[in-house]
């Protein structure tokens, strides 16, 4: 009776119900006044803290490689620089979403035991004595922690409306940058410690992040909440406002069961390849920039020291960019554009990267590209990566196309950790043009989905003109189609 009353005060709303009132109030199930602006405060509340800091953590864990290399990682494990970017390479080739697990099990037991996994094997980095182990960590490192980001992803969509959705994972995903301004100044503090116990400083890196890991997955088998209807901190009131909101939005509330004819609907949509394509040409950019800017820096004539604490600023700006592109996309209700622009920005990092004659000579030019990469960037992978969330309907759809977008995307990354060669410092040009191609390349596959999607849009829309009898889209239409491809699910550009 509670959740058929929210239903009611919903529906009573109107059409607008499935946006946003900063001050609208509402009924709950007993009668008392649910703020909607208070509602979704109290949600990020609960919510954001703990799913940013374990991205937060995941990056962390997988970039501070870099900074590990300026402080002797390659040379006490005998290593050639090719030799370190085949470790680099094999953490991607673990890296296997599984999102299938979330559906199988809940996010306060899945989320937490992937962290404290990959925590493990962060630190076991920290102690790896020869080449071998090297491999070994990295290519395991990557398959412990490629459940998070999908995982988080498919979890938040499950307690946001559509439109709510992008600037909350844009949100999570501003740890990423947030990370490497974090990863710097650590690694400058920790290098410090060389000689403790009788160990080099870049162990030191891997032992306390890592072990930092494994204490926080212990307290977020706390703090990881699991699904609306079943999570402790919400009044009953709450928890039918909330599923009344969604089930006027999405699909969030269905009881819906795995099945593999909706993996099998993921996997021949045009449109979730594109949203794969758009992050696999953003990744390249992503994770060389993740993982070789110390190195890049230091190419310029800097000492190690301050090319670990030069890579804070580039990633502090990433940082707040990503936030406020997020907010501005959202408010206009586009994505397309905003990627396209800020793509544009991390084109013109690149160009001055690879038109200055001497790194060496002209530092100051080449850590001005910097800026410009970061910031173009991460606020582009941001929005790419939170597409899927808001246009796949269908739980079990949604999931796979989420873990489809990483798996594509992440074929990117092992291409790109290849390029930075030792024999191409210190202008790196084949890794600077392969970045900046990769973002040329982006603007073509998101303008290209841009118009997929409004011309599916127009479809639809002259499909109601012509039927305006056509039902919800939580029903089967006249035609047998259902979530993303019924005539009323609108998909956001």
């Amino acid at each position: 009776m509670a959740l058929e009353k929210a239903d009611r005060n919903i529906a009573e709303r109107g059409p607008g119900a499935s946006t946003i009132s900063s001050d609208s109030e509402v009924e709950g199930a007993t009668g008392s006044p649910i703020s909607e602006k208070a509602l979704l405060r109290k949600l990020d509340l609960k919510l954001l803290p703990a799913v940013t800091v374990l991205y937060l953590l995941s990056f962390l864990d997988r970039s501070n490689v870099a900074n590990a290399r300026l402080e002797g990682l390659t040379t006490d494990l005998h290593m050639t620089g090719n030799q370190y970017l085949t470790g680099l390479t094999l953490y991607f080739i673990g890296y296997i979403p599984c999102n299938i697990v979330l559906k199988r099990t809940t996010p306060k037991l899945w989320l937490p035991t992937l962290t404290l996994v990959w925590g493990v094997v962060a630190t076991l980095m920290g102690v790896t004595q020869n080449l071998a182990g090297f491999f070994a960590v990295r290519f395991f490192l990557g398959m412990t922690e490629s459940g998070l980001f999908p995982g988080v992803v498919f979890y938040l969509s499950m307690w946001y409306k559509r439109k709510e959705r992008q600037y909350r994972i844009a949100l999570f995903f501003s740890a990423a940058s947030l990370a490497g301004a974090f990863g710097g100044i650590l690694a400058w503090g920790i290098a410090h410690m060389a000689g403790v116990g009788g160990l080099h400083g870049w162990r030191w890196i891997f032992i306390l992040e890592g072990l930092l890991t494994v204490l926080v997955s212990m307290a977020a088998y706390l703090f990881i909440s699991n699904y609306p209807l079943t999570t402790s901190w919400l009044s009953d009131e709450e928890k039918s406002y909330i599923h009344a909101r969604l089930k006027a939005d999405s699909d969030a509330t269905h009881d819906e069961k795995f099945d593999w004819g909706s993996v099998w609907l993921a996997v021949r949509d045009p449109k979730c390849w594109l949203y794969g394509l758009a992050f696999h040409t953003l990744s390249l950019p992503l994770y060389t920039l993740s993982l070789f800017l110390p190195t890049i820096i230091k190419a310029m004539g800097y000492t190690s020291a301050q090319s670990q604490l030069l890579t804070v600023p580039p990633y502090a700006l990433a940082t707040v960019l990503t936030v406020l592109w997020a907010v501005v996309s959202e408010k206009s209700g586009r994505r397309a554009p905003f990627i396209i622009a800020s793509s544009t920005i991390g084109i013109i990092g690149y160009i001055i990267l690879l038109a200055n004659p001497s790194p060496v000579k002209r530092p100051g030019v080449s850590y001005l590209g910097t800026f410009f990469a970061a910031a173009g960037i991460y606020p582009s992978t941001a929005l790419a990566l939170s597409w899927p969330a808001n246009n796949v309907s269908g739980q079990t759809k949604r999931a796979t196309a989420n873990a489809m977008q990483i798996s594509i995307g992440n074929l990117g990354a092992v291409i790109g950790t290849q390029l930075y060669r030792p024999n191409t410092s210190p202008k790196y040009v084949l890794g600077h043009s392969f970045a900046l191609g990769y973002l040329a390349m982006n603007i073509v596959v998101v303008s290209t989905l841009w118009y997929v999607l409004d011309h599916d849009n127009r479809k639809k829309h002259l499909h109601l003109e012509q039927n305006p009898s056509t039902g919800s889209f939580h029903e089967i239409s006249e035609d047998g189609l259902k979530g993303d491809r019924h005539p009323r699910w609108k998909f956001n550009v």
